[in-house]
């Protein structure tokens, strides 16, 4: 199995915020239409899980301004997607068509937001246990909550600031913030560069603009709720910033939609 043929290599990350008073209809219609319709029923994309950030845990997030969410608190529901390795092309190629025929039959929803929809790829891997939950089954597996981070290293983009952040966070950050705590897990990932034209193709504005090829964006899997685990992420953030190897510029926190029901939709604001 360590040669298992299912492996994860892009992602599509979108955090939306429904209009207020659109809440409960937005919550609806995207698990119930569009995380099947819009996603799942497509090729080589295997695996998806929804996310929520309440009001307790925006509070939590920083730095104050981000380049992801502007304000830093906008982002209510956050849609991660695993994509088979080798067949990214082909899964959004789909993707596209999909989503704008849905539109232009009546399956749209336009009562929301788009905080920051991005494609994400180069994926790798840091986990706290020898024999550890895979990533590829991370969307599945009943974890309590996710944290993202995204980075930007120390001296842009060079093999210097891109590789002196990525030795650390192997040899020192990641095993420090990891290490006997309830962080099981962490995929790091870089940008896709929007193709031509596809921008313009989606049926509405996608929030803040995908970042620079060296921001890495890490996902991190968590066995306790975020706002327990976040004093670690602080740390974590700080920890970077004082080894002048990177800046955490966007940390959030979120919980799993509880699927089938409403719940948190009343404690978004």
């Amino acid at each position: 199995m360590n040669t298992h043929p299912v492996r994860v290599g892009s992602c599509l990350f979108t955090m939306v915020d429904p209009v207020r008073g659109h809440e409960v209809d937005y919550n609806r219609w995207y698990e119930r239409d569009h995380f099947y319709a819009g996603c799942m029923v497509g090729p080589w994309l295997f695996a998806g899980r929804r996310w929520v950030a309440t009001r307790d845990l925006k509070d939590l997030r920083f730095p104050a301004d981000s380049p992801l969410a502007a304000p830093v608190g906008t982002g209510s529901y956050l849609a991660v997607y695993w994509v088979h390795e080798g067949h990214h092309d082909e899964h959004f190629a789909w993707s596209i068509n999909q989503v704008v025929g849905l539109y232009k039959s009546g399956r749209g929803f336009q009562h929301r937001v788009h905080a920051h929809t991005a494609l994400l790829h180069e994926p790798w891997f840091c986990y706290r246990d020898d024999d550890p939950v895979p990533v590829e089954l991370a969307l599945d597996h009943p974890y309590r909550g996710l944290a993202v981070v995204a980075v930007d290293p120390a001296g842009g983009s060079g093999p210097a600031g891109v590789g002196g952040l990525e030795d650390h966070l192997r040899a020192e950050a990641l095993p420090e913030l990891m290490d006997s705590s309830a962080v099981a897990s962490m995929v790091s990932w870089s940008y896709v560069a929007p193709a031509s034209g596809a921008t313009d193709r989606a049926p509405m504005d996608l929030g803040t603009p995908p970042g620079p090829p060296e921001r890495r964006v890490q996902l991190f899997f968590l066995e306790d709720d975020p706002a327990e685990v976040w004093p670690r992420f602080r740390d974590y953030g700080a920890g970077l910033a004082a080894a002048g190897r990177g800046e955490v510029v966007f940390a959030a926190g979120f919980r799993p939609t509880v699927v089938g029901t409403d719940t948190y939709t009343d404690r978004l604001w």
